[in-house]
């Protein structure tokens, strides 16, 4: 048996290179190898992002708008379970309601005021569903 000073044999060396290249053989090396979805034509990644140079602001305003409403979710979710679970005395309930609502009211006027709404922040993943 090898102590831990010893060197790793070659067997167990090639297991593990085998075991790594099995690993990372299901990763593909570039997005052009994936085929395209079926029934679907093959499209460039520009066609994918519709980059527009006039709505690059607007558009980085709603991915962060998106990001910071995902977080309120899961903010909120969080402090739901905590008054399910009595884990809040009513002070504590009373903060987190009104940090809450403080928080949807905020995020309301911002997208009015970059002409989004709500529903726009709701990103559409696919296969996966919607985010939000």
């Amino acid at each position: 048996m090898p102590s831990r000073g010893d060197p790793p044999r070659p067997d167990r060396l090639r297991e593990a290179a085998q075991a790594a290249a099995g690993a990372l053989s299901v990763v593909p090396a570039h997005p052009d190898e994936l085929p395209p979805p079926l029934g679907a034509a093959r499209r460039t990644a520009a066609e994918r992002l519709h980059t527009d140079p006039d709505t690059v602001e607007r558009d980085l305003i709603r991915l962060v708008l998106t990001i910071v409403e995902l977080l309120r979710q899961l903010m909120e979710r969080q402090a739901l379970h905590r008054v399910d679970e009595g884990d809040l005395t009513e002070d504590q309930e009373e903060r987190l309601g009104l940090t809450l609502m403080i928080l949807h009211d905020r995020m309301t006027e911002l997208c009015d005021q970059y002409g989004l709404t709500m529903d726009d922040l709701n990103l559409d993943l696919g296969p996966l569903g919607t985010l939000l």
